[in-house]
């Protein structure tokens, strides 16, 4: 009789831990979730970031498992004993405290290992889901397809910030032609300002030309051709001219004066007497 109820007691105790062992939960050995190469991705790139997810995923969920394992070992002890506790309490009523804490601690043990498989299958799907999700971002964040999320769009780069333009080398040599001529005070630095312009325009009426003050490669030239402290061209008078058939009023500084009375002939210069007064 003893002898079959230490058999019975031993393999309940086997299956119990054939079931906690069972139940174990252990780290993932890949994602459950497809992943498709990521647009213009070659398949040896996929498998390279395939790869590299796999192992971040992995660091994410580390030491999960075997925090859950120990839970669910914690778990049956502890059914155990409080098994084996109430069945030699409820064998010692009977009169055999031996074979009721035997019986107890194999139903303890049963049902801890049972509780323990639970926790342990639910710590599973969870760790699962935990090393999908860090997955699913490494693979989403280096360009591949993962279910639910759009393809990621290329961000173009912003334009580089403009530069201010430097000195003109034309805008440089006018100035100093201005400078040399006198129109200008100060440096030739290259640069367009209203002094510049206001230089041009008056270089440019000095000498006849329309005033636009801007600086040209003709302009240049002329100004280069102009001698130092030649005076501008003088600028010519207007002047109105009558019509054809305008006479001056009488009377007027433009009239036209009476003719002069003729002087008496000259006498001749040999042989001419002037005759004797008459009375």
């Amino acid at each position: 009789m003893i002898v079959r109820r230490s058999a019975a007691g031993s393999f309940v105790a086997s299956a119990c831990l054939a079931l906690l062992l069972a139940g174990c939960a252990q780290t993932p050995m890949g994602p459950t979730v497809q992943v498709m190469p990521g647009p213009g991705k070659s398949f040896d790139a996929f498998q390279a970031d395939q790869a590299n997810c796999k192992g971040y995923a992995a660091g994410q969920v580390q030491g999960q498992a075997d925090a859950a394992n120990q839970q669910a070992v914690g778990a049956g002890v502890l059914g155990t004993v409080l098994g084996a506790g109430l069945g030699a309490a409820i064998g010692g009523a009977a009169g055999n405290a031996g074979a009721g804490a035997a019986i107890g601690a194999a139903s303890g043990a049963g049902m801890g290992a049972a509780y323990g498989a639970n926790g342990s299958s639910y710590a599973q799907m969870s760790i699962q889901q935990q090393y999908d999700n860090a997955f699913s971002q490494c693979m989403y964040a280096r360009g591949e397809q993962v279910p639910g999320f759009a393809p990621l769009t290329p961000i173009a780069a912003p334009p580089p910030p403009a530069t201010a333009a430097g000195p003109d080398s034309l805008v440089r040599a006018t100035q100093s032609e201005l400078i040399r001529l006198g129109y200008l005070q100060g440096g030739a630095d290259g640069y367009m300002g209203p002094r510049t312009h206001g230089a041009i325009a008056s270089f440019e009426q000095a000498n006849g030309l329309p005033a636009d003050g801007s600086p040209s490669p003709s302009l240049l030239a002329r100004m280069q051709s102009t001698p130092t402290g030649a005076p501008p061209p003088p600028a010519a008078a207007p002047t109105a001219s009558a019509p054809s058939n305008w006479v001056a009023p009488a009377g007027s500084a433009g009239a036209a004066s009476p003719p002069a009375a003729s002087a008496p002939a000259a006498a001749p210069s040999s042989g001419w007497v002037a005759p004797a007064k008459t009375p």
